[in-house]
């Protein structure tokens, strides 16, 4: 904690958490407030990936604007539509209105790519794994209190004031950034000769052309739908199973976000040190797929608190592992083009994810957990492929291949 305070990485690390503390809040509640207008599992789905759709529209076009004007902007306009977002969520008394929140707030929603690419800016090529851990600590300790708030602030139904709360908790993240956030990209490093682009196809293509790039997408884009179904409908599995409502699903998405925290403020530094990062994103992906066969066979709620520790852990571990390999693979102009294409593929995933759940759980409860462990299996086995280490994208040698 005390290298954090000197770090600066210290105010993005305020902005991501403060934005997921805000996130989380309405995580575990959404679902249940869909279901008040009379949503079914299959609609809830949709009003999940409907928020992903829009990211898998402007992610990668904010991304890559990162380039050519810098961060600090992109992460202002990003913040402002989620305040408003949060806004419209706290007032609907409609489920068109949950719909057109959730639409807006995917649309402005790029702060994660930019959040990522500040970090590439900024951090050492040896540090990066460690840093990106620190922004996953800062997802972690958002998502302990986030649905943990959200449950106590849910209580006898009301999910307007949660909404009301995550709105307030975004504009602050909005003015850290517009006080004390630095520009981290110099104007002589921005790519102004990019134009950026809505659904940026081209450079998806590129991507796959620099080394392992692609691969390393790939992976991450399943592992993402894996982990968004389960995210998204974990509330609707309780609510089936257990006969949970938004407050017992907070705590439990506080307990998984407390376990991550552990791993990625703490841990995830020495283990990417004692064994790289290509094997400790592997044992992440095992223990997740693990943790989704064991969930989905599980018939009282206290043997899923057992279950999630090696799902928490095997969602600890990939991501920022999976971010700093795909900086290692992307040229310095082009990584927050690259971060945004990949969180272009989150965004599908998301988009995917819930609805895959969503219609898995209208046929039986255990059947989204094993759609989601088979999933990882086939992220797994792609990223045995992998060669340790990548390529430096500074390195001479490293050249995109011919097509």
């Amino acid at each position: 904690m005390t290298r954090l305070l000197r770090s600066p990485l210290l105010p993005i690390f305020l902005i991501v958490f403060v934005g997921l503390l805000g996130f989380g809040i309405i995580l575990p509640l959404l679902p249940l407030y869909a279901q008040q207008f009379g949503a079914s599992p299959l609609v809830v789905g949709l009003l999940l990936s409907s928020y992903s759709l829009m990211q898998l529209v402007a992610t990668p076009y904010l991304g890559a604007l990162s380039d050519r004007i810098g961060r600090r902007p992109v992460l202002i306009i990003s913040q402002l539509g989620t305040v408003i977002s949060f806004v419209l969520l706290g007032l609907a008394n409609s489920l068109w209105l949950l719909f057109v929140a959730r639409l807006l707030d995917g649309l402005s929603g790029g702060n994660i790519s930019t959040a990522q690419a500040y970090i590439s800016d900024i951090a050492e090529e040896r540090d990066r794994a460690r840093a990106y851990g620190l922004i996953g600590a800062a997802f972690g300790l958002g998502f302990i209190l986030g649905p943990a708030l959200g449950g106590l602030l849910s209580r006898g139904h009301n999910y307007h004031l949660p909404a009301l709360v995550a709105a307030g908790i975004s504009a602050v993240s909005l003015l850290l950034t517009l006080l004390v956030l630095p520009e981290s990209l110099p104007p002589e490093q921005r790519n102004v000769q990019r134009v950026p682009r809505i659904l940026d196809l081209e450079g998806l293509r590129a991507a796959f052309g620099y080394g392992q790039l692609g691969l390393i997408l790939v992976i991450f884009f399943l592992f993402n739908l894996a982990q968004t179904g389960f995210q998204g409908l974990f509330a609707l599995f309780n609510a089936q199973r257990f006969g949970f409502g938004a407050r017992e699903t907070g705590y439990l998405l506080a307990y998984v976000g407390l376990l991550g925290l552990v791993l990625q403020g703490g841990l995830i530094g020495p283990l990417v040190r004692r064994w790289g990062e290509l094997h400790v994103m592997r044992a992440g992906l095992l223990l997740a797929a693990l943790g989704f066969f064991w969930a989905a066979w599980i018939q009282h709620w206290q043997v899923l608190l057992l279950a999630l520790i090696p799902l928490a852990i095997g969602f600890a571990l990939p991501t920022p592992t999976a971010n700093s390999l795909m900086t290692r693979e992307s040229p310095p102009v082009e990584r927050g083009r690259v971060l945004g294409l990949s969180q272009s593929l989150a965004a599908l995933a998301r988009v995917l994810g819930p609805l895959l759940t969503g219609l898995a759980l209208e046929n039986a409860s255990w059947l989204a957990f094993v759609i989601a462990g088979l999933i990882v299996i086939g992220a797994l086995v792609l990223a045995l492929r992998l060669t340790p280490p990548a390529q430096p994208a500074e390195d001479p040698r490293f050249r995109p291949k011919v097509a």
